[in-house]
């Protein structure tokens, strides 16, 4: 099964983002962007691909030590940006240092449980918001970000995520995210 590590922010949260969100979409061009829908919204914290079910009980005993091994700590949405000119994303402001930790234990935790890693990437916190099918810019996008600040929020849990794809051609189809297992942090 297709599975990562992520942080789900509170619903309170995404509905303050998702304010934001819309008044983007009504900016000419939105059209031209593949806008990720809300039931997606998270922070990914290690990816793992492909993991076989053998290796799922070693994988959930790793990350529950991640979990206990990190304090619940505070976030909340704050600006933008752009990679290149095909995602557009919404950063974090808080204590990203503690999530870069906690993405770190995730990716060590895989690794020692067996799970094939890609070599490893400093770990940059955003939320995916918009994917680019066109040569649209994103600056005004990024720009309509730029004074974003949300409310803040305690990560309290690290959830293991199953990705579900769409349906090869089924156009504007998104991918499925389920909850397979969360961990408290700290102990």
């Amino acid at each position: 099964m297709r599975l990562f590590a992520a942080v789900l922010p509170p619903d309170a949260a995404i509905a303050e983002l998702a304010a934001r969100v819309e008044s983007l979409r009504a900016l000419p061009g939105a059209n031209a962007l593949r806008w990720t829908e809300r039931a997606g919204w998270h922070f990914t914290l290690a990816f793992y691909g492909e993991v076989a079910e053998e290796l799922l009980p070693g994988l959930h005993t790793r990350l529950a030590r991640a979990a206990h091994r990190h304090d619940p700590h505070e976030l909340r949405f704050a600006g933008g940006g752009r990679f290149s000119d095909r995602v557009v994303w919404v950063g974090v402001d808080g204590d990203s240092a503690a999530l870069r930790g906690l993405a770190d234990s995730a990716a060590a935790g895989a690794r020692r449980a067996g799970v094939p890693m890609d070599q490893h990437r400093p770990y940059h916190p955003h939320l995916t918001i918009a994917r680019n099918r066109s040569t649209t810019s994103l600056a005004p996008y990024v720009e309509g970000l730029t004074d974003f600040q949300g409310r803040t929020w305690t990560v309290r849990e690290l959830s293991l995520v199953r990705s579900h794809p769409p349906a090869p051609g089924v156009a504007g189809r998104q991918p499925r995210y389920e909850v397979v297992a969360a961990w408290p942090l700290g102990r």
